[in-house]
């Protein structure tokens, strides 16, 4: 898989409750591109496409499922695709006056 220059991944590991509010901390986040989740063995389970704007009817479902998922294993990686802003972008260049 080909990852754009602005994109940046991150692997998160944990397990229960705090696997779940980890998620859905993620999917309001509004750099995060994709989330996959996997178990314990490193086989993906789930991947999540997170779009900004994503409508709560539209989570609830997902983290629905990641609640269920997390008792079935003792630990769960997250894999994280940032979107990273180009580097330069948003600096100003130039004097005050």
């Amino acid at each position: 898989m080909t990852v754009n220059q602005d994109t940046a991944r991150k692997t998160i590991r944990l397990r229960g409750q705090e696997f779940v509010d980890k998620v859905k901390e993620l999917i309001h986040q509004g750099n995060v591109r994709r989330i996959v989740i996997k178990n314990d063995q490193g086989h993906t389970v789930l991947e999540i496409p997170v779009t900004a704007g994503v409508v709560a009817a539209v989570v609830a479902p997902v983290v629905t499922a990641i609640g269920a998922i997390a008792a079935l294993a003792n630990e769960w990686s997250i894999e994280v695709e940032h979107h990273e802003p180009p580097a330069g972008a948003g600096e100003q260049s130039g004097e005050d006056g």
